[in-house]
């Protein structure tokens, strides 16, 4: 091999770059065409098929109220006691936290008096 490099900051008078054009693009048929022919598959994809999401439970209406209560209680709860507090705050009229309130002083007075 040969040490001699030329360096590219050396300007060459000499230098025609006139021989190097641009190929044309290639046309989309083209490409698809020769992609099959050596096996490469198309990454669009396909169109699943609808899969229907299933439904556990009603909508509800969503719940907004301002009543200075600024704590989330977030519990795993079986569906049909989650219908049932919904229900019974519907019948009362309710609000969810007023619900839970009324219901742990419900709980609590009966606990103190089973312990009397």
């Amino acid at each position: 091999m040969n040490g001699d490099r030329a360096s590219m900051f050396e300007q060459d008078g000499d230098l025609d770059l006139g021989e190097f054009k641009p190929k044309p693009p290639a046309r989309p048929e083209q490409v698809r065409g020769v992609a099959e022919q050596v096996g490469f598959h198309s990454r669009e994809p396909k169109a699943a098929p609808a899969v229907p999401i299933p439904v556990v439970s009603e909508r509800r209406e969503p719940r907004r109220y301002r009543t200075g209560r600024n704590v989330q209680l977030n519990l795993k709860v079986r569906q049909e006691a989650v219908d049932a507090f919904y229900k019974l705050a519907d019948e009362q009229g309710w609000v969810l936290g007023e619900a839970f309130e009324r219901a742990v002083a419900a709980l609590d007075k009966e606990l103190q008096e089973a312990s009397q």
